[in-house]
């Protein structure tokens, strides 16, 4: 049985990054044939991770309280359906409420899926390893989407991707269904409709404040900002005042909670954010392929995804709270190299810088995956996931809004300016992501094994 749950719950998470990684390198096509301006070509980039974000934390607390096979299961058939929209969409709104889509369902499958290896493994080396299988499976997925999406591209058109993951899609409901165990909290919790709402109205106008953002600053994003902020301020009064909260905002009092979820944030916020909008960078600046913009990518996630899977052979005295620190650093010393470049660039430039942040995310990802579900008490694996998850895709909004403004000019010369610019700030932003995690005073003793 654990094999098995390991084993769907690996690809599952495999395929929905696949699946958020999409249109980084089909953008072009894409926006071509639907005629999509700047505004909505941000918007196809974007919206699967409006739709992850606002979704992770919500159906991470419904799995843990009523069946995390049920949720993943559910998420894989809404992942289906959306991928199949997509496929079909007329016209730049429907593709980008696709996409949404895309991400909600995508958001019960990853949230359950870490979830479940969370229930199914008890903490010791088992654990270890099947992490850092579930954090191989992230920068996997990551390095196969832009290859595969790509390939599929320039061959049978963009659409033929959608349907892809409508495929793959379909054949994890099956998985789920005959392959795994249902699994729940011991004393299930109604579910905080309240709290529900208010936590993804507020994660919805955040993200949608940032997306416009990146293209014109008014009162458009600067109202949708508010809102959320006033949302999520409710939020919080709300899981304070009801009985059986969404999210015990006990668990902030928690050392490894804090530390999981600052990790996370800067993840998103640094390499995320930089490797986003790395295709569009290589593309348009230095005259990449696609299919090259993908061999980039892969050359940084690849890498991740091997370190992840030997990151378990790592001594238990490089506890949970170092390997997040460490990470982070070698993470942010891999970006500062892919600064200085110049439009003459070729891939060479840019592999060291690659090959080093994917060795510092792959440590990253294990350790992230790992920690999310011990940070938080029995039966509730899938919303530490969620809420470590949620973190990651909130800090990589911030992360690509903060790179797009640095870099998205008219000239190359400009873009590569800006890309530098980049570089160094999500450098940065790592290394306080750092500094953070030694902040929450989470035990430098604790094995990696136990996490406290």
């Amino acid at each position: 049985m654990r094999t098995r749950t390991l084993g769907v719950a690996a690809s599952a998470t495999f395929l929905v990054l696949v699946a958020f990684t999409t249109p980084l390198t089909t953008i072009v096509s894409t926006a071509r044939e639907l005629g999509s301006g700047p505004g909505g070509q941000a918007w196809i980039l974007s919206s699967m991770s409006v739709g992850l974000a606002v979704a992770l934390l919500v159906t991470g607390a419904v799995g843990d309280d009523h069946g995390r096979r049920r949720m993943l299961v559910f998420g894989a058939a809404a992942l289906a359906v959306t991928s199949a929209a997509g496929a079909l969409a007329p016209n730049t709104l429907i593709l980008v409420t696709a996409r949404i889509g895309q991400g909600i369902g995508g958001a019960a499958v990853i949230a359950c899926s870490l979830g479940l290896i969370g229930h199914t493994f008890p903490a010791g080396p088992e654990r270890i390893r099947a992490t850092g299988v579930w954090g191989a499976t992230v920068g996997a997925g990551i390095a196969a989407g832009p290859l595969v999406m790509g390939w599929l591209d320039e061959t049978a058109g963009w659409r033929a991707g959608f349907w892809l993951l409508a495929a793959g899609s379909v054949a994890l409901v099956v998985a789920g269904r005959l392959l795994l165990a249902e699994s729940r909290a011991p004393a299930p919790r109604r579910v905080d409709l309240l709290g529900a709402l208010l936590l993804a109205g507020g994660l919805m106008a955040l993200l949608a404040g940032m997306v416009e953002g990146r293209l014109h600053w008014g009162p458009v994003p600067i109202g949708l900002l508010v809102a959320a902020a006033v949302l999520v301020a409710a939020f919080g009064r709300w899981e304070r005042r009801v009985g059986e909260p969404m999210l015990d905002l006990a668990l902030f009092r928690r050392p490894a909670f804090v530390a999981s979820v600052a990790a996370a944030l800067a993840t998103g916020a640094g390499v995320i954010g930089l490797m986003s909008f790395s295709p569009a960078f290589l593309q348009r600046a230095l005259d990449f392929t696609t299919l090259q913009a993908g061999a980039m990518i892969f050359a940084w996630s690849g890498t991740s995804a091997v370190v992840a899977l030997l990151a378990r052979r790592l001594p238990a005295a490089f506890t949970v709270r170092y390997r997040l620190v460490v990470s982070l650093v070698v993470v942010a010393a891999g970006l500062a190299l892919l600064a200085g470049l110049h439009p003459d660039a070729s891939a060479l430039d840019l592999l060291p810088g690659m090959l080093v942040a994917g060795v510092g995310s792959g440590v990253l990802n294990a350790a992230l995956g790992q920690i999310a579900v011990a940070s938080v008490p029995v039966g509730q694996s899938s919303v530490g996931s969620g809420a470590n998850n949620t973190a990651r895709y909130v800090g990589g909004a911030v992360g690509v809004t903060i790179v797009t403004m640095l870099a998205a000019h008219d000239t190359p010369a400009a873009i590569v300016s800006g890309w530098d610019t980049a570089a160094i700030v999500t450098a940065a932003l790592s290394v306080a992501g750092a500094l953070a995690v030694l902040a929450t005073g989470l035990r430098a003793r604790v094995p990696a094994a136990e996490v406290g």
